[in-house]
């Protein structure tokens, strides 16, 4: 058997979190291939070393001091270093850093040095050999990512190794200029350290045992999902879970190969199982509930709208010229609505509008702000009957006044809208009907 296992920053934080690590990987042979990201907090008030050093390299840039501030981070690593009683050093590579700072080489250099040092450390600890994501994971002159050349050099260069360290987060284009996924990135590297091996398992360790139905924060001690399709998993994550990045999941996809999130500090802990498909009946008729806010709603009303051919593509293309992105779009026979977020919108709003009176000659435009898209996801609501009507009940019985509802035709999932104040309320809510009481 051959397992990925990827291990993020607050599995890393530090020399005790490092042991805790090494003692998973040890403990199954199969764990060949790591994945490391960079330092992240060890206490609540402290600084991830990513953020560390974007800090540095801001002053760097200003041409302002920023020695002290690189001394500060090789003291968080020598301190893991200490920590492990390793012989090892990382002067030299300190060294280049602060020439390459000096140099302005650029911010994604920059914040990839976590991860590039991070791992450095892990291979020393392991005993395992490095390998520099920047030789193996390529991106285009234009910054895009390669998928088709990253396999082939990470599936060359892993071919021949029996266990290796490759950094999370960042690669490099052919000129060698390091490009960083976005933050949250190294679950994607490890998905695609995961496809270049074929592995039977990808492993994600993380702080907590697996998904939850629901937000913590908003919701006490939510029950976990044991198994989650793919295709579940990206309608939760694009609505606002956060344990995986939502990109990774599509390298690993391809192949079938599942990935299991779970706790470095709880190992005991069974996690959650993402799988392409199963037979496996979720205990609930949902498998998770996500939502996110700061939405607003344009409603664009007009008499006879749903003869006059062509409406819906003048009023969208008014958008897309704008760069505009919508999330959904309800409608009826004289009114649609557009939903969009609110932060990009504002900036061309009055811009917006101008050009959809110019386009569609509306009888009014109506604007809601300040709300809330929560998602209801399940592979288990096709075959379950009135769960729109749960839905409704449960929201009605909370006093919320819902603004939109949509269900996709895959039956996977129902979103609804409601207003901003609302939104945790509705969270709970439907939490209670469906995991609760399970009316």
């Amino acid at each position: 058997m051959k397992k990925v296992v990827k291990f993020g920053g607050s599995s890393l934080a530090s020399a005790e979190q490092f042991k805790k690590v090494g003692d998973i990987i040890r403990k199954d042979p199969s764990r060949r291939y790591v994945v490391p990201s960079a330092p992240g907090k060890r206490f609540s008030d402290d600084t991830k070393v990513t953020d560390m050093l974007y800090s540095c390299y801001a002053a760097a840039v200003k041409e302002k001091k920023f020695t002290e501030l690189l001394d500060k981070i090789k003291e968080r690593y020598q301190e893991i270093i200490d920590g492990l009683g390793l012989d090892f050093s990382l002067d030299e590579d300190f060294d280049i850093i602060r020439v390459n700072f000096s140099k302005k080489i650029g911010r994604d250099y920059a914040a990839s040095r976590g991860e590039y040092l991070n791992g450095k450390v892990m291979a020393a600890y392991l005993g395992f050999e490095f390998v520099d994501a920047a030789e193996v994971i390529r991106f285009n002159d234009d910054g895009t990512f390669n998928d088709v050349l990253t396999n082939e050099l990470l599936s060359a260069r892993l071919a021949d190794m029996e266990n290796a360290v490759i950094p999370g987060f960042y690669g490099a284009k052919e000129d060698g200029t390091v490009v960083t996924f976005s933050r949250g990135g190294s679950d994607v590297s490890g998905s695609l350290v995961a496809l270049a091996v074929n592995a039977d398992l990808y492993e994600n360790w993380t702080d907590v045992s697996g998904f939850l139905i629901a937000d913590p924060r908003i919701v006490k001690k939510p029950k976990s999902i044991e198994t989650i399709t793919y295709k579940e998993l990206r309608e939760l994550s694009y609505m606002g879970a956060s344990v995986l990045h939502e990109d990774a999941i599509f390298p690993v996809r391809k192949a079938g190969i599942p990935i299991n999130i779970k706790n470095t500090n709880a190992p005991q802990d069974k996690g959650t199982l993402i799988v392409e498909g199963t037979c496996r009946q979720s205990k609930y008729t949902i498998t998770g509930i996500a939502g996110t806010d700061g939405f607003v709603a344009i409603t664009i009303e007009k008499a006879m709208m749903n003869s006059e051919i062509g409406f819906c593509r003048k009023v969208l293309q008014v958008f897309e010229e704008n760069n505009v992105s919508i999330e959904h779009m309800p409608s009826g026979i004289d009114t649609m609505t557009i939903f969009v977020h609110k932060d990009v919108f504002e900036e061309k709003e009055q811009k917006i509008l101008a050009e959809i009176h110019k386009a569609v000659n509306p009888d009014h435009i109506e604007l809601e702000s300040d709300l809330a898209l929560i998602a209801i996801v399940g592979r288990g609501m096709k075959s379950t009957r009135g769960t729109a009507g749960r839905i409704f009940s449960a929201l009605a019985h909370a006093h919320i006044n819902v603004k939109m509802i949509d269900q996709g035709s895959s039956e996977l999932n129902i979103i609804v809208g409601v207003r901003h104040d609302d939104f945790k309320n509705a969270i709970r809510a439907l939490y209670e009907i469906f995991v609760v009481t399970q009316i």
